[in-house]
């Protein structure tokens, strides 16, 4: 008989939006006791997930399952890289990139019965001035926000979106030199990310062609646009079009040195740091050990909250251009009539 293969649960009581104080119980009933032995784990501070997954690192336990958001993943995820620890996901967070790129579904009994399935693969991972990264990583305006959300005290789309739409328009690009192996370009940029990974989370695709296998990250940068360009780019990073927009400029590379001329966030995997002028971005290949869907297709059930909410406003803002234009053709007629009276033509 096969040996039972040891298995923790890491679960973060604060991370996402709702409660999971029952899924004990549900892992407790889902899971496959003839494949695994197992035992949940509360944490109870930040970064107590990543002094637990380190920990059974050490152990040499078999798998590490993160419960909660692409924050918690990361903790435990860059806690045991380059180990024989493998990691499964419980997504619960509010973006769930990391999730979403692998069609682990949203729904935990769906992803528990991924992890009955336990088909585990070597993945690629990022680091960013030598923090792992698993999705994304970036610096400009989605550095800024990532900051403005973690300051915001509650998260979902509609808080995101909120800071999106406060700021975008007052931001100010900046000025970057990006070194790679084909030499230095100067760009003036919104923002500039390194995907490892497709999305931000919410099916934002910021890197439809992003993959984990290829020793490569996608690099991102979106030039200076107008609110006339806002919603297309919009549509395109939910659509998974963005790489054909005309304000984004794509590459490829291993690694990359980034300076600019001020100090300022960064973020990866969502969670911002301040730092300085330079910074060095590149990938480890096959460097970590993940719990991946057999069936390697999307959950098409999966909701994108952040698609609905664009959709809507895009709707206000269509019906408000609607009624403008409405009362810009009756102001044109009243001075038409008034014009006529003047003239007495």
């Amino acid at each position: 008989m096969e040996k039972k293969k040891s298995i923790v649960f890491i679960l973060n009581p604060h991370s996402g939006t709702q409660s999971k104080m029952k899924l004990p119980e549900l892992i407790d009933s889902t899971l496959n006791k003839e494949k695994f032995c197992h035992k949940v784990v509360f944490t109870e501070h930040p970064g107590h997930a990543a002094t637990i997954a380190s920990q059974c690192a050490k152990d040499n336990i078999d798998i590490v399952v993160a419960v909660g958001g692409d924050g918690t993943i990361n903790e435990v995820a860059r806690s045991i890289v380059h180990s024989s620890t493998a990691l499964g996901i419980i997504p619960c967070g509010s973006g769930n990139g990391l999730a979403r790129h692998l069609c682990i579904p949203l729904e935990p009994r769906k992803a528990i019965d991924i992890i009955n399935k336990c088909k585990i693969e070597s993945l690629d991972y990022g680091v960013i001035n030598d923090i792992p990264f698993f999705c994304t990583c970036g610096m400009g305006f989605d550095a800024f926000i990532s900051l403005k959300f973690a300051e915001a005290g509650k998260r979902g789309p509609i808080t995101y979106l909120e800071n999106v739409l406060k700021e975008g328009l007052t931001y100010k690009p900046e000025t970057y030199e990006v070194a790679d192996e084909t030499g230095t370009k100067k760009y003036k940029a919104y923002l500039i990310a390194c995907a490892n990974a497709s999305q931000y989370g919410n099916n934002a695709y910021i890197a439809p062609k992003a993959t984990m296998t290829d020793g490569l990250m996608d690099v991102i940068v979106m030039e200076p646009f107008t609110a006339f360009d806002a919603p297309q780019i919009s549509i395109d990073l939910m659509n998974r079009t963005l790489d054909k927009n005309s304000k984004i400029k794509t590459f490829r590379a291993k690694s990359i040195h980034i300076h600019r001329n001020n100090s300022g966030a960064i973020h990866f995997d969502g969670d911002p740091i301040m730092t300085g002028c330079d910074i060095d971005v590149h990938i480890e290949p096959k460097g970590i050990r993940i719990i991946t869907n057999p069936d390697e297709t999307e959950d098409p059930r999966q909701p994108n909250q952040m698609l609905t909410v664009f959709s809507m406003l895009f709707n206000n803002i269509n019906n408000v251009r609607e009624d403008l234009e409405k009362q810009g053709r009756r102001i044109q007629a009243i001075n038409k009539v008034l014009l006529r009276k003047l003239t007495g033509n």
